[in-house]
């Protein structure tokens, strides 16, 4: 029996990150990340990528993270990098043409959810980073994409700009932790989920009154969860389409 190998990628505001996965979602060998570079477009963002990935195991397939909506493996929304540059981009084609593999790709909260949850009842995530990123699981299926990072919580603040990384440095770790609790309360009133899970960077930062009943997850679920792209068809991801393999270079 062939064992199929996959490369999965977390794109975030900060890095890049990068590990190929066995068939169960465990780790082969070493994990690879560089910081994010600016501007992002998405040539740079292929070019940097193929450059993180040479020293990783092989792989058959590509499953992909991104911060930012996505609909069939099409980036509808990138806050971090641009919108002009990448609204409309079809990344996951672009992936399985760069390297010849077929991929998908799905927003990176949900990537990490997807690692995370139990599957059981109404599951939500969030993402603490470069921004808040998140996403709402019904019985182990994602739902349509709530991008919350983009919501209003004043009139001059979205939920980015409360409780991201740049607000945390702005006004400090103990009135962050208040902003981050006071928004699990509004996500709360609003979803009445049936657990919460909280991940990325600055997860860590939190304080047990603060945590609560959540779970904290690890950042490696942002990669690991890319399995189960694989294991069935996700809503919003990628079709998955096999590439055509590129032509061998002619000699000059």
């Amino acid at each position: 029996m062939t064992k199929i190998q996959t490369l999965a990628i977390d794109i975030g505001g900060t890095g890049l990150k990068a590990a190929v996965l066995d068939q169960t979602g465990k780790i082969i060998g070493d994990r690879a990340r560089v910081d994010t570079p600016y501007p992002l477009t998405p040539q740079i963002f292929l070019r940097t990528i193929a450059e993180l990935v040479k020293p990783l195991a092989s792989f058959d397939r590509i499953s992909a993270g991104f911060p930012g909506i996505v609909r069939e493996g099409i980036i509808i929304t990138a806050p971090h990098f641009g919108n002009d540059e990448w609204h409309n981009f079809p990344l996951a084609n672009a992936l399985g043409d760069h390297f010849g593999k077929p991929a998908r790709v799905l927003n990176d909260a949900e990537v990490q959810g997807l690692g995370a949850i139990k599957g059981k009842g109404l599951e939500f995530v969030i993402t603490l980073g470069t921004g808040l990123g998140s996403a709402l699981f019904r019985d182990g299926e994602p739902m349509p994409h709530l991008e919350f990072a983009q919501w209003m919580i004043s009139k001059k603040k979205r939920f980015n700009d409360y409780v991201g990384n740049a607000a945390l440095h702005e006004v400090g770790v103990h009135k962050w932790r208040r902003r981050v609790g006071k928004s699990i309360a509004m996500f709360h009133s609003l979803l009445y989920y049936d657990q919460i899970y909280i991940g990325g960077g600055n997860a860590h930062k939190l304080s047990p009154e603060v945590v609560g009943d959540a779970q904290t997850v690890s950042n490696e679920t942002g990669l690991t969860g890319g399995i189960h792209l694989w294991g069935r068809q996700i809503s919003g991801a990628s079709k998955a389409r096999v590439p055509t393999p590129k032509a061998p270079a002619r000699a000059l």
